[in-house]
């Protein structure tokens, strides 16, 4: 076996760690943040949200295409006309269109209400119109990926 190809099967799986080991994580912690109703806490944490996406989230996402492409162009495969490879391909930029457009301005949004709301103390309401669009769209957004392990583990015809 091609050492280029382990090289970019262990990049592929080192992004896959970071990307879905923050979207999951951050879902979690924002959550949990939000319980509490501590405009502090959740001020910190909306923007360890922000700041943790672009750091992992982005970078994970970045490795694990980058590679995942590699290796596909290493071998010659055509992602298109590969089911698996094009399932994946297809969850994966679904899952990044709903960042991209929905979760990121939305937590940007967020973040700035609660840098205000964390010194004024009062939590307004749009901020909780505000969590219910991102935890509908973030569970889509992390569920679609997570339907990869299925193709790119078990690659069904």
């Amino acid at each position: 076996m091609d050492d280029s190809y382990l090289w970019l099967k262990a990049l592929h799986l080192l992004g896959v760690m970071l990307f879905m080991g923050n979207i999951i994580v951050t879902g979690w912690w924002k959550f949990m943040a939000d319980r509490t109703r501590n405009p502090q806490v959740i001020a910190f944490a909306q923007h360890q949200v922000t700041l943790t996406d672009y750091v992992f989230t982005a970078g994970g996402a970045t490795i694990l295409f980058a590679a995942g492409w590699g290796n596909a162009a290493l071998h010659g495969m055509d992602v298109m006309q590969i089911n698996w490879l094009s399932w994946g391909l297809w969850l994966f930029s679904a899952s990044g269109v709903i960042w991209v457009a929905v979760l990121i301005p939305t937590q940007i949004r967020q973040e700035r209400m609660a840098a205000k709301f964390s010194v004024s103390g009062g939590i307004p309401q749009e901020y909780w119109r505000l969590c219910r669009r991102w935890n509908i769209w973030g569970s889509i957004a992390t569920l679609l990926p997570l339907m990869n392990l299925y193709w790119m583990v078990l690659k069904p015809a």
